[in-house]
């Protein structure tokens, strides 16, 4: 990162960025940035290199933390980004890759600083790191550091809502969403609830807030199109001097926020990773989406992406409402219902499907009225089936999706209606033909005798044993194997039943002598 730097061991001593960092005031209007953000370093795109580089980066941070609030670089930067990024849609459609590729190495720089900085300092002094004592001459105005900030805020969710995604745009928007994640990461920091945060205050009661549903739309839209990082050669530009610039997809925070922003981290499989990896824009779009819709209410205004998330319909609802909810919008329903089908894998698309069957009636009601109701069911039943290889807050999610279907009692009826065969994933019997409900009934089941000789979860135990009590009045045409399991389960309850009942018993009556009668059980 920086000039003539291609290599993590070779940042400590570029000269641009010790200029950077330094003592000396540098003004925005000074040649010296475009030499910066021209660089040739190839950025991470897993998670052994994007240590490295953090690694290498935070000495140079705190050393910018101790002299940016003299210098006033660290604004200078990000004023050049924010210059870079008023012509970025035009440059977008006349395929100025150079204009491009500077934007996006002056964000990614942005992006690696803030990463250190929220984790280092407060809001406050964050602030301070917006703002300056002393400027060159020749800068442009000063302005205030919250408007600064609210600035490069604005322009994040501008250039995600605006840029069109190409394969030449790619690494720009997905540093663009990134670098959001990273401004909410400050609630990782401390214990109590953030409400107050000048972060939190620009994006729900700020410019941001117009934007509101445009960039949940966006978002969604991202993860709906699920679109692979470009190849290399999308990635190269080629200018006439001797020498190619290689400017990759940057993904350093991916792998460091992904444990916190995912519902676990643990207990993932090398291949979900592998596909997170392929879908990194898709990925990163997803986790902001979910954090913005899970901040908390403020004392007097509401989530205003909550709000979103909830009410938004599908683009054949042609009707009108007496009252349009706020921050509402339309998307396909088909391609999201696709999207969640195919991506139940990831853990973060499992609580995506349950917030949307949870808080949007519009889309529970298009699920609930869908006929291939089995390509979402296969890959829940999925999930609780390898329980064992999943980590509990997702098979927790998968288990309660479950348990909203089955309070549908039309769910409860069509599900038996559908066969399935052959069943490559369930290996604990052959399965050449089988009802959809038979299926869950069984995956439910062994789910239940998993948690009562492993896990001993009250909660997922008690959910369990609702999803079947809700799907009981339908069932009908039972496979022959899942009529034994019932069988076999009832018979163990029961066991189990008798058991607590008989200890009980003899514990009274140690306590009360054998001589007080008790009542028959």
């Amino acid at each position: 990162m920086g000039a003539n730097t291609s290599h993590v061991t070779d940042l400590s001593e570029n000269t641009s960025l010790k200029a950077l960092v330094g003592t000396e005031s540098i003004s925005e209007n000074d040649p010296f940035w475009n030499q910066l953000i021209s660089f040739t370093f190839i950025s991470p795109t897993n998670s052994g290199d994007s240590k490295l580089l953090e690694e290498a980066v935070i000495p140079l941070a705190k050393t910018l933390i101790q002299n940016n609030p003299r210098t006033g670089n660290f604004g200078a930067l990000v004023r050049v980004f924010l210059g870079r990024t008023k012509e970025l849609k035009i440059s977008t459609e006349c395929q100025d890759q150079l204009f491009i590729w500077q934007a996006h190495n002056a964000l990614f720089m942005i992006r690696c600083l803030m990463k250190v900085f929220i984790r280092e300092m407060s809001e406050e002094e964050l602030q301070q790191q917006f703002s300056f004592q002393e400027r060159a001459p020749g800068s442009c105005g000063e302005a205030g550091s919250e408007d600064l900030l609210e600035e490069l805020l604005l322009n994040l969710v501008h250039l995600i809502v605006e840029v069109p995604l190409l394969d030449i745009t790619y690494s720009i928007l997905f540093e663009a969403v990134t670098t959001l994640l990273i401004f909410f990461s400050y609630q990782l920091f401390h214990k109590d609830i953030l409400r107050d945060g000048l972060t939190y205050q620009h994006i729900m009661k700020g410019r941001c807030l117009e934007l509101t549903s445009r960039l949940v739309k966006t978002l969604l839209y991202n993860f709906i199109r699920q679109e692979k990082c470009p190849p290399p050669t999308a990635h190269i530009f080629e200018p006439k001097a001797e020498g190619g610039l290689l400017y990759g997809l940057a993904s350093g925070v991916a792998s460091g926020l992904w444990s916190v922003f995912t519902l676990g981290g643990a207990g993932s499989s090398a291949g979900i990773d592998q596909d997170n990896n392929l879908l990194p824009l898709s990925n990163q779009s997803l986790l902001l989406l979910l954090v913005l819709v899970n901040l908390t209410d403020g004392p007097d205004w509401p989530n205003p992406f909550r709000q979103a998330i909830t009410c938004f319909r599908n683009t054949q609802d042609t009707s009108s409402l007496p009252v349009e909810p706020p921050h509402t919008f339309q998307i396909n329903f088909n391609s999201l219902y696709t999207a969640l089908c195919e991506q139940q894998r990831c853990d973060q698309a499992t609580l995506l499907l349950y917030t949307l069957l949870h808080q949007n009636t519009n889309m529970r009601t298009y699920i609930l009225s869908r006929t291939d109701m089995d390509n979402l069911v296969l890959p829940i039943l999925e999930i609780l089936y390898h329980v064992e290889d999943r980590n509990s807050h997702h098979v927790y999610m998968a288990l309660i999706i479950l348990l909203i279907l089955t309070e549908d009692d039309a769910f409860n009826r069509s599900i038996h209606e559908v066969v399935l065969k052959n069943i490559s994933w369930y290996t604990e019997r052959s399965l050449t033909e089988i009802s959809l409900g038979s299926l869950l009934i069984l995956v439910v089941i062994r789910t239940i005798q998993f948690n009562m000789t492993r896990t001993r979860d009250k909660y997922l135990h008690t959910n369990c044993l609702a999803a079947l009590a809700n799907m009981s009045a339908q069932f009908r045409s039972l496979h022959q194997y899942a009529a034994q399991r019932i069988i076999s389960l009832f018979a163990l309850l029961s066991k189990k039943h008798n058991k607590v009942l008989e200890q009980a018993t003899q514990s009274l009556r140690g306590r009360q002598g054998d001589n007080v009668a008790l009542p028959d059980y």
